[in-house]
């Protein structure tokens, strides 16, 4: 029933934000001593693993509003397998930014909202433009992991070692959607994407 899936969505909704997330796989950087940072780039990287901890929530809310209104059940399944990975982003973002000293974003509510209506809308137009629109977010949150690379301490060797595992699994994700069916998206909406994307990124580097 619709109501017993809202009621579930809800759930998961105060999981993401509140709850403290776990992974079922090793935190990548959990072999790495910590490096010789300066407070300055303790500073960075915790607001750059803060932005990318908000890309997590907001990776939750728009699989999950997709897994809403999905209609193929081998399309439910890959949206829910990436949410399972995409929760383990959670943790290891998460514990890193605890280890740098910094905090999770105020603006996560905001954006956990958001992403979920964008995720509803892109099911109901169906679902090869469901999967085009994960193709595509995955696409970029890779594109994105790839600047942090670039920008993270070079001492930070258990920040660039999660990142560099995210990068990884979006890449599959991405690779999955496609195999599956997925309709490349127009450009006017990737580049909406974008946008919205910068101005997430953007906002939760301060906030």
């Amino acid at each position: 029933m619709l109501l017993d899936q809202l009621i579930t969505q809800f759930d998961n909704g105060l999981r993401t934000l509140l709850a403290t997330p776990h992974s079922g796989r090793p935190h990548p950087d959990a072999h790495l001593a910590e490096g010789s940072l300066s407070d300055a780039d303790k500073r960075h990287a915790a607001a750059l693993m803060r932005v990318n901890h908000t890309g997590e929530v907001c990776a939750q809310a728009l699989y999950s509003g997709q897994a809403l209104t999905a209609r193929d059940g081998k399309t439910v399944q890959a949206l829910k397998q990436a949410a399972r990975e995409e929760t383990e982003h959670l943790a290891w973002c998460e514990q890193r930014i605890k280890q740098l000293g910094g905090r999770t974003s105020l603006l996560n509510p905001l954006f956990y909202g958001g992403s979920f209506a964008m995720g509803a809308l892109a099911g109901v137009l169906g679902d090869k433009w469901n999967l085009g629109f994960l193709a595509e977010t995955e696409r970029q949150v890779g594109a994105h992991l790839e600047q942090h690379l670039q920008t993270l301490p070079a001492a930070d060797e258990k920040s660039r070692a999660i990142v560099a595992t995210m990068r990884a699994d979006e890449a599959e994700h991405a690779a999955t959607a496609v195999a599956q069916g997925a309709a490349e998206l127009p450009a006017p909406l990737k580049h909406a994407m974008q946008q919205v994307s910068r101005l997430m990124t953007s906002s939760t580097y301060r906030l």
